[in-house]
């Protein structure tokens, strides 16, 4: 194995290199000095990037001796990665620091669980894809649980861990089915295997059962979503804002691995399981949504059915199809931030921003953070100019060129169901009286952050053809 064979594991060695210097360096540091950990960490962000970018591959490159992948794919949803991992340390500082949970744990957590999702989007075989996945989860585990002396949190961790150990055994049993019917882990060797066009083998149906179960909960997609409100509700709303935007990005790239390349050849057998997954997703998610008074927790039933959206683009099975769900998630990525951050702007030492009412008269406290949030609910309800209405127009077209125009009839009458409650957000802000008349308080970097979040949701639904080319040729390349 020849040092060049390294090099497009750069960022991911340089990633894990600055996280024990981290480790170290905070050690040592007191309560005062904790912006040096906080810079430290922006720095790996900002050298994880320069590596990815300097190392932009062209075609796929399998390295490691078949572990590890790199294509446009990988180096795209890198990137993004990258991009919402710095977004929620920026917006989460203030927020940490009132709750004296401003601590090396949380960088070092957050970098690691960014770690294992650059391995999942990298991976090519089942056990590094496994690894990555492992690494993410059990970060998030430990960050959902950071708060020590907070009961719902912990109990949230809780649920998070037993469910997530159930969801990652099923998994792994499904990877070992396929396993004994192929005699291989590496999804190339898989999709050669299964492409002769042999009779389907009874194991590896169970195999693409417990498969598509375990990726259905790290989506959040129903009926394995029983995790997603009470975790989004429990967790302090820094983690539950890093939990709801990039880990979305990276199981988008753990599921395309593995359905669109290892298991290409069976897309008659899963098509039909993503079919009820986003069906269930859309319409419980949306009508949940419906009746929750805590706006973290229709937050999060929201994610359910986005997530339900994102699969109408995968169960296509076409580049088009993939193309189109990988501009969803990175749409939704960016919506994500944008919501949960204004609920961490608006929160302060003692009280959290995390009910409807809270919203109230919003506009007359800050009218620019008003239209800010009105343009983030706006571009998750579906609403031009926003960008979310070209995302899910995006994946709809796929559904179409596939003959489900029923699905696409559904989703779009399931989507104006979800309308209700993005608009009853904008209600509340600029129809009702506020509780506290007090101007908004938040700090420079996370306002500008903010203006930049909103106005890019913007920006992108006017002119949305960039981004959807550098999804298209992500895919196109990559497949």
């Amino acid at each position: 194995m020849s040092l060049q064979s390294f090099a497009p594991v750069l960022p991911e060695i340089f990633v894990l290199a600055m996280v024990s210097l981290i480790l170290v360096v905070d050690a040592a540091l007191d309560d005062g000095k904790r912006y040096i950990t906080y810079t430290l960490s922006l720095v790996t962000l900002a050298g994880a990037a320069f590596l990815t970018l300097r190392d932009l591959s062209s075609a796929p490159g399998v390295v490691l001796h078949g572990l590890f992948i790199d294509d446009p794919l990988s180096d795209v949803l890198k990137l993004f990665v990258y991009l919402s991992t710095a977004a929620v340390m920026v917006y989460a500082r203030a927020y940490l620091k009132a709750r004296d949970l401003y601590r090396g744990e949380f960088f070092v957590l957050t970098l690691f669980a960014m770690l294992g999702m650059m391995v999942m989007v990298s991976a090519s075989h089942f056990l590094s894809l496994y690894l990555g996945l492992e690494l993410l989860s059990l970060s998030l585990y430990a960050m959902v649980a950071l708060q020590r002396d907070s009961a719902v949190a912990t109990e949230a961790a809780m649920k998070y861990f037993v469910l997530g150990a159930l969801a990652s055994g099923m998994l792994l049993y499904g990877m070992s089915m396929v396993y004994g019917v192929t005699g291989s882990l590496a999804l190339g060797e898989i999709a050669q295997l299964l492409a002769d066009g042999t009779d389907l083998r009874l194991p590896l149906v169970f195999g693409l059962v417990f498969i598509v179960a375990g990726l259905a909960f790290k989506l959040g997609a129903v009926p394995f979503h029983m995790w997603v409100p009470d975790v989004y509700h429990g967790a302090p709303t820094a983690m539950t804002l890093f939990i709801g935007s990039a880990p979305k990005i990276a199981a988008f790239g753990f599921v395309v691995r593995i359905l669109g390349q290892g298991l290409e050849s069976q897309v008659a057998e899963w098509r039909d399981m993503l079919v009820v997954l986003a069906v269930l997703s859309m319409a419980i998610g949306n009508i949940a949504a419906i009746a929750q008074s805590n706006i973290k927790r229709m937050l999060a039933y929201s994610t359910i059915s986005h997530m339900g959206f994102m699969l109408l683009g995968i169960l296509a099975g076409t580049q088009s199809g993939y193309g189109s769900a990988m501009f969803y998630v990175l749409v939704y990525a960016l919506m994500s931030l944008g919501g949960f951050g204004m609920i961490l702007l608006l929160s302060r030492a003692g009280f959290e921003a995390d009910r409807l009412d809270d919203f109230r008269g919003l506009n007359r406290r800050s009218p620019w953070l008003a239209f800010i949030m009105l343009l983030l609910m706006f571009s998750m309800a579906g609403i031009p100019p926003t960008v979310g209405f070209y995302a899910k127009l995006s994946v709809l077209q796929a559904v179409i060129e596939l003959g489900y125009v029923w699905l696409a009839v559904l989703a779009v009458l399931l989507s104006l169901v979800g309308a209700f409650y993005y608009l009853r957000v904008v209600k509340l802000m600029y129809f009702d009286t506020p509780h506290d008349p007090q101007p908004v308080a938040a700090g420079a970097d996370a306002r500008i952050l903010m203006s930049v979040n909103g106005l890019a949701i913007l920006a992108l639904g006017i002119l949305p053809q960039p981004l959807m080319a550098v999804c298209a040729h992500a895919i196109g390349a990559s497949f």
